[in-house]
């Protein structure tokens, strides 16, 4: 019988455990052991989505050996600067070809990786992929209709997952654009904390659609650089992600923006909250890897800024709007401006400009 196993236990990798749990066998691990005697025996994760109750299919285990072996899909549901050393300790006990889905939405810091990467690396001998879009845990705890993209490496292994996974609530639709979709995952969680900076300053609707829209210009320029696909950027893993996690007070990355740009120190934030906030671990990273492929992020890299002390978010909004003047696109080839390419580096990415 087809088996998940779902790595890591917090909102939404209690919730996927608990959707896949509702199909067939399902193992859950949790790193805490007192945890994962907590959740089998009240079968609720109070901490994280305490109104999903675990379906009966659902086995929680603090062994990574008992959770892994013999398993048909593993979905690692760990943060980004935890994610290499689960998989680490979990490749002892996955046999080769077994398929690989990541839920991270983060770069690793150190190497600037997306998660996909590491799998490569730590994991050659399985397909690997990303299960990505606008998928906030607790509504889709709750089973309001919702719908998501997961890319593998391999057809066969994302028509696995998308089978495993997919319910009469989640819609799952298969992709083939890996860097494509982490690529957009990972720069819309910046692009939150953007959108929330906003939002805790007081700005209105119209500050708020030209932040995202021309956020979108930003990650779509990152994405085709890195080789991914310019449709993917309207996929729901693009703008579908992006406008979810920009406008949802619910977004803990949009929750993190409106408390800075209330004027809360970022320290307090993060010690305030249980949630891992991945776009404030992944704006250095993201920054440097577009800036070594030759793509500057001007939002990103005032949030970047801002979350590092060397701006407020006055001044941060201040810069963006003081920037050059130019057109909004031109086409792949058309000659750059008179006026220069401006800030926003030369306008090599075409429409996405």
């Amino acid at each position: 019988m087809e088996r998940v196993c779902v790595l890591g236990a917090g909102s939404w990798g209690t919730t996927v455990a608990a959707l896949a749990g509702r199909r067939g066998p399902t193992a859950l691990w949790c790193r805490r052991p007192e945890l994962a005697a907590a959740l089998a025996a009240s079968r609720r994760n109070p901490d994280y989505v305490p109104d999903l109750v675990l379906p009966e299919g659902v086995r929680v285990t603090a062994s990574l050996a008992e959770a892994v072996q013999g398993a048909s899909l593993v979905v690692l549901a760990v943060p980004s600067h935890g994610f290499r050393q689960v998989v680490r300790e979990a490749r002892a006990w996955l046999p080769p070809g077994v398929p690989v889905v990541s839920l991270a939405k983060g770069l690793e810091r150190s190497s600037h990786r997306r998660m996909t990467e590491v799998l490569a690396e730590e994991l050659p001998q399985c397909p690997r992929g990303v299960l990505s879009g606008p998928n906030l845990a607790h509504e889709i705890a709750a089973g309001q209709p919702a719908a998501t993209v997961v890319a593998m490496t391999d057809p066969s292994a994302a028509q696995l997952a998308q089978r495993l996974l997919h319910t009469d609530r989640l819609r799952i639709y298969t992709n083939d654009d890996v860097v494509g979709c982490e690529v957009a995952g990972v720069t819309k969680n910046v692009l939150a904390l953007a959108a929330g900076m906003a939002v805790g300053l007081g700005l209105g609707d119209s500050s708020l659609a030209a932040l995202v829209t021309r956020g979108l210009a930003e990650l779509g320029r990152l994405v085709v650089a890195l080789g991914g696909e310019r449709l993917t950027v309207t996929s729901l893993a693009g703008v579908g992600d992006l406008v979810a996690t920009c406008t949802s007070p619910h977004s803990r990355n949009r929750s993190a923006g409106v408390a800075l740009g209330q004027g809360r120190p970022l320290a307090e934030i993060l010690g305030g909250s249980r949630m891992v906030v991945e776009g404030v671990a992944s704006a250095r990273p993201l920054v440097e890897l577009a800036a070594h492929h030759g793509v500057e992020l001007p939002i990103g890299q005032q949030v970047l800024d801002v979350l590092e002390g060397r701006t407020t978010v006055v001044e941060a909004v201040d810069r963006l709007m003081s920037r050059t003047a130019k057109a909004e696109f031109w086409d792949l080839g058309a000659p750059v401006p008179a006026e220069g390419p401006g800030p926003d580096g030369p306008g090599r990415d075409g429409p996405m400009r």
